[in-house]
């Protein structure tokens, strides 16, 4: 039986409904996307914060439709997995953050391919977060142009190194507002024809680093609002984060802005949400969770859209909707057929936001997070642990009512491990979740992981550069990363030869591979004779000259959290060319000859195959 099957005795059904559609103009409408990362529901004065400065975010709702409740991921590269295809993350393989659990799988259709083929102008600025190496990387999937940072977690704010369509340049300003001005060209320059731009920002997540102007209305602030366990609140780093959402909103009115100036206000769909919970504890409504959490607090998102002359002002969803049902949505309202033939998980919420249909069919929402799953109907959440909770009754989830309301838990119950069997593949062996629903073992969640045996992609003529960052590589001996946060970190403690460093690679085409390294090394150490290996192939080089930049001072408003890394000024140490062939196997880079007491710290193994 299907799990769309298995809904039905609920009345909560995924089943084809005729929804209405908007019909599409002469011209096909221009979509613009914002995308938090790690601001919550809570951040923003449409939703009752008094400490936020979020006029031109605000406005998108106040000027179109405002999603009541909204449902996206516990985590950053899920929810970005999620929107680009319209299906649950882990259906394309996006189960984590780093070292390669966030790529999307390369047999995904995105919004971009859709719009792309029939005609779109297709750009992302910022925060990309589902591969890094072609063709995970967002010019493989259906976008013409990228800048930004295709990691999830970068730790230069202000003057970072960026990559352009395949090149990194370093660059001076503050991270947002240089993907805003990439955006804003973009606009410019393809306002003559329909387009998508997609502005994933990377605030307000960490390090906490604001402009300086931003930070000072915010530093001597008094807090008004708590969050939900005052106690495990930081005054600062909310401030921060309101301080950062500040700068962001000035960006988003840059571009409102520019959109009227071209006159293009009317026939740009612009939507603003986030990517999960807040990244700290702080005023969320009284909900329950945070950042990694599937409870409420960690997946609740604003979702504002503005269509002027279509969406009406001021218009409040009550629906339940998720980042699944962005997609089909977004098609819709363009007139723009999908490509692909997997089935969406998501729903066109069109009818809802021309007002062509009241409500939609009632449905669950699931959210996973290594594992753990709950699901949101429009009336009940049930938790990881298979608690149910009455959402209209007890928003914060602080009354289990799973024997009170014991044919919803049953119902939901099974919803989840329907979900479980066709999205992650696995039914827990241990404890049905009737059993759990009992009182036996209460309060502890399923934690399923699935592995992931992908290699890291190498050598493609479309684009020629294959970055391999230590996100990727595995440390061997006393190797160790620079923090326990792998995205923005670093390779260091290199000291003898048995230490090493590996990437598992694929190479895709065979052929002349000029190869680099990021690095940095103390001067007195410069010299040692490093190895670089594949299969037969084999490069020597010196690691010369030293080069020993300070951290850097000028990133952080606040301390960096633990297991963030200090960044600093990396450069490349040309090692020569190799000929690889093609293949998996391990890449490993290692020590033959140790002069002084360190080898080099190591940023990434640039491979580029020569045309």
């Amino acid at each position: 039986m299907s799990l769309r099957s298995l809904f039905a005795f609920a009345g909560l059904l995924f089943a084809p409904v005729a929804l209405l559609t908007a019909a599409a103009p002469s011209r096909p409408p221009n979509i613009v996307v914002f995308l938090a990362d790690d601001a919550g529901w809570g951040d923003y004065g449409i939703n009752g914060n008094q400490l936020a400065r979020t006029p031109n975010i605000d406005s998108i709702g106040r000027d179109g439709a405002q999603f009541d409740r909204f449902y996206v991921c516990a985590v950053c590269a899920p929810t970005r997995a999620e929107f680009l295809t319209g299906r649950y993350h882990p259906r394309g393989g996006v189960r984590g953050v780093s070292t390669g659990l966030e790529r999307l799988n390369t047999d995904e259709k995105t919004l971009a391919d859709s719009l792309k083929a029939r005609g779109y102008a297709t750009g992302a600025f910022g925060k990309w977060h589902n591969g890094s190496q072609w063709p995970y990387h967002p010019m493989a999937r259906g976008f013409d142009e990228y800048y930004g940072h295709t990691s999830g977690h970068w730790g230069e704010y202000f003057d970072p190194p960026l990559e352009h369509n395949g090149k990194m340049v370093r660059e001076s300003g503050y991270i947002v507002d240089l993907c805003t001005d990439k955006s804003l060209d973009f606009i410019e320059r393809n306002r003559a024809k329909p387009f998508l731009c997609y502005i994933p920002f990377s605030t307000p997540h960490s390090p906490w680093a604001a402009p300086e102007k931003n930070w000072k209305n915010f530093k001597d602030t008094k807090l008004v609002q708590f969050a939900t366990d005052p106690a495990l609140e930081d005054a600062d780093h909310t401030r921060c984060a309101h301080a950062m959402l500040e700068n962001q909103d000035g960006n988003v009115g840059r571009v409102l802005r520019k959109l009227d100036t071209l006159g293009l206000r009317e026939n740009t769909i612009v939507i603003y949400f986030s990517d999960n919970g807040p990244n700290s504890f702080r005023w969320t409504g009284g909900m329950k969770g945070r950042k990694g959490s599937v409870d409420e607090g960690g997946v609740r998102s604003p979702l504002l859209v503005r269509w002027p002359g279509k969406i009406k002002p001021g218009a409040m969803i009550r629906d339940i909707a998720g980042a699944i049902d962005l997609l089909p949505t977004l098609t819709a309202l363009a007139g723009v057929p999908r490509v692909g033939t997997k089935p969406l998980d998501g729903v066109d919420l069109s009818p809802l936001l021309l007002g062509t249909a009241p409500s939609l069919p009632q449905r669950v929402i699931f959210n996973h997070q290594n594992g753990q799953v709950s699901a949101r109907s429009q009336t009940h959440r049930l938790d990881s642990r298979g608690v149910l909770y009455d959402m209209v009754a007890d928003p914060g989830q602080t009354k289990d009512v799973t024997t009170e309301q014991a044919a919803v838990a049953e119902k939901l119950s099974a919803a989840v491990l329907a979900w479980r069997k066709d999205v992650l593949g696995v039914t827990p062996p241990a404890v049905s979740e009737a059993t759990r629903n009992k009182g036996k073992n209460k309060g502890k969640a399923d934690n399923y992981v699935i592995p992931d045996d992908r290699a890291f992609s190498v050598g493609y003529a479309e684009f020629p550069w294959s970055p391999l960052p230590a996100r990727d590589g595995v440390p061997h001996g006393g190797v160790k990363r620079s923090g326990s946060a792998p995205n923005s970190s670093y390779f260091v403690n290199w000291k003898t030869t048995e230490d090493r460093i590996t990437w598992d690679i694929d190479v895709h085409t065979a052929g002349i591979y000029d190869v680099t390294i990021d690095y940095t090394c103390r001067v007195p150490d410069a010299g040692a004779t490093i190895e670089l290996s594949f299969k037969t192939a084999q490069l020597t080089g010196q690691v010369t000259p030293g080069w020993d930049p300070p951290l850097y001072t000028n990133q952080d408003t606040l301390p960096r959290p633990a297991g963030e890394s200090q960044m600093k000024d990396f450069r490349p140490l040309v090692l020569g060319t190799v000929q690889l062939e093609k293949g998996r196997g391990p890449l490993t880079l290692r020590a033959l000859q140790i002069p002084g007491a360190s080898v080099m710290d190591v940023r990434r193994v640039n491979l580029t195959l020569r045309k």
